[in-house]
């Protein structure tokens, strides 16, 4: 079966085409990282034009590339969310039209999902039960998977996504967006034993949730003082600020991969899979190696971390063998959960 995918949750406007749920004959991503860049984020009503303005081309692009002609569709996959609901109609109301335009089922996966799904996309036999990491911009949870869409949700942040919260940091560290990246880069030339010390927020008897509003509080104290002013310039010299994003990292990165262990290892998990664009951080995955040696750990291959659409297309493949078509009457939503 050959699936056409699209993804449009946020800024991302994506395109695929996947065979079988796991052979990628293309993946197209246009960014709207430039167009962002001056607002510090994610300009909703922007991205919903860019979308409409690339999907189109994106498409067109992920055929060509794939070799494959409109008639060898067989199904077409869209991202129904959760995310921003302008980008969502845009997605979801493309994949209608052109699967009505085909004549070819159609079908609406979690975003999220898929997400997890492309740290399994490349196994002959996922490893189940496992436990299910996603850390994203907007996202921040840990889910036991008994079995490919099969979920129960044991912990998430009560405040801030992790990926919102290196942002924000970066914000405060005058980094440019997006600020995953830059904390990253700059951490490294930080000293592991400075002047600053961050704590993880704990939420009180749920241990496997998170907390990250205290820690970029606590964050923002060490830069302005209690009473500063966060729209002022870093006073930070950058040896300091370097410092600074490698305390913070450690700290942050640190409460997860602790928390996931411990949960891997409460509930019995055979296996670890992470999804989501934070996973591209090195310093995770070497915490994960330093602190879990035997238990497999499982990551999104390079261009499937981010929003893609191959892994949209991928989940619909299984999505649809397990339940079949949805009907045109679907509707995007901004949240769903995962459970």
């Amino acid at each position: 079966m050959i699936v056409l995918g699209i993804e449009t949750t946020c800024d991302e406007t994506a395109a695929s085409v996947v065979r079988d749920g796991k052979e990628i004959l293309s993946n197209v991503v246009a960014s709207q990282i430039e167009i962002h860049r001056k607002f510090g984020g994610v300009f909703p009503e922007v991205a919903s034009r860019s979308h409409v303005e690339a999907l189109p081309a994106v498409m067109r692009q992920a055929l060509a590339e794939a070799k494959v002609s409109i008639d060898q569709i067989d199904l077409v996959s869209v991202a129904k969310g959760p995310g921003l609901i302008g980008p969502l109609l845009i997605g979801v109301n493309a994949a209608k039209a052109f699967a009505l335009g085909i004549q070819k089922p159609f079908i609406g996966v979690n975003h999220v999902e898929a997400h997890l799904y492309a740290a399994m996309m490349h196994q002959e036999a996922p490893i189940f039960p496992s436990l299910g990491v996603v850390l994203s911009g907007g996202h921040t949870f840990l889910v036991l998977i008994h079995g490919l869409g099969v979920y129960e949700r044991i912990g998430a942040t009560v405040d801030d996504a992790i990926g919102e919260a290196f942002d924000k940091v970066a914000h405060l560290l005058d980094l440019p967006y997006p600020g995953g990246p830059e904390i990253e880069k700059l951490a490294l030339q930080g000293k592991k034993t400075s002047s600053f010390s961050f704590k993880p927020g704990r939420v009180k008897e749920k241990p496997y949730d998170f907390s990250f509003s205290g820690l970029k509080t606590n964050v923002f104290y060490s830069i302005y003082g209690q009473n500063g002013n966060k729209n002022a310039p870093c006073p930070l010299p950058l040896e300091q600020k370097a410092d600074l994003a490698h305390a913070f990292q450690e700290a942050a990165l640190g409460d997860v991969v602790k928390k996931a262990i411990n949960a891997a290892h409460d509930f019995d998990c055979k296996a670890i899979y992470i999804g989501g664009g934070v996973s591209n951080n090195k310093r995770l995955r070497d915490l994960f190696s330093e602190q879990a040696p035997t238990l497999p750990v499982f990551w999104p291959p390079f261009g499937l971390s981010l929003d893609n659409a191959a892994m949209i297309a991928g989940l619909g493949f299984h999505v649809y063998q397990k339940q079949g078509a949805d009907l045109m009457s679907l509707e995007p939503q901004t949240r769903i959960p995962l459970t």
